[in-house]
């Protein structure tokens, strides 16, 4: 008895020995992975802050303000979109990387990606509703080859959307356990899930 217990007492703590390997190496593979997406948001975060840099150096230049907008009237459309007058939300945007997802949420404490628009829009004057279907019955529509800072970008049959920062990239608040952060029109999800485009 003493032996037979002995025996699977070893093979406890091989099994134990076994699965602690294990998880030390899925610990060593998230740490890798979290590694990877920082330095990929760091990189995005250096191109847009090149494109918020340009951006104000136009404006500046140029005295460019923005006004008041209003919700689109049905059936408006255009092969050409105003002139883009509101790139500078993208710096103001840019504040709040690293800001919690909360369902809801349309302050600095959290927010959801209609929110985080309207939020960021109020900041430069601009009143638009809570909510991203609403929000794409504003502006004029772009087409994607014609996007320009501060534009919004919509995905998802109208579910989700984001604000357009430059270099093929936009940054939102994402989902549940996420952070307002930096995504590429190119990742899969958001190709093969994009609407459209609308510029205040």
């Amino acid at each position: 008895v003493l032996a037979e217990r002995a025996e699977r007492r070893r093979q406890i703590e091989g099994q134990l020995a076994e699965r602690q390997r294990l998880l030390a190496s899925i610990k060593d593979q998230i740490a890798k992975i979290k590694a990877q997406e920082a330095e990929r948001q760091r990189r995005l975060q250096e191109r847009a802050q090149a494109v918020v840099d340009q951006q104000q150096s136009l404006n500046s230049s140029s005295g460019t303000t923005g006004s008041g907008v209003e919700p689109a009237a049905d059936g408006a459309s255009g092969s050409t979109p105003p002139p883009a007058t509101y790139g500078g939300v993208v710096g103001i945007a840019m504040s709040y990387l690293g800001v919690p997802y909360v369902w809801g949420g349309a302050s600095p404490s959290g927010f959801d990606c209609s929110g985080f628009i309207m939020y960021v829009y109020a900041k430069v004057g601009v009143s638009l509703p809570h909510n991203a279907a609403m929000q794409y019955g504003y502006g004029s529509p772009v087409s994607r080859d014609q996007l320009e800072p501060g534009d919004l970008v919509f995905f998802d049959g109208l579910g989700h959307n984001g604000l357009y920062i430059g270099g093929g990239s936009f940054i939102h608040a994402p989902h549940t356990g996420d952070v307002v952060k930096i995504s590429s029109l190119s990742d899969s999800w958001y190709a093969s899930t994009y609407v459209g485009a609308r510029r205040l």
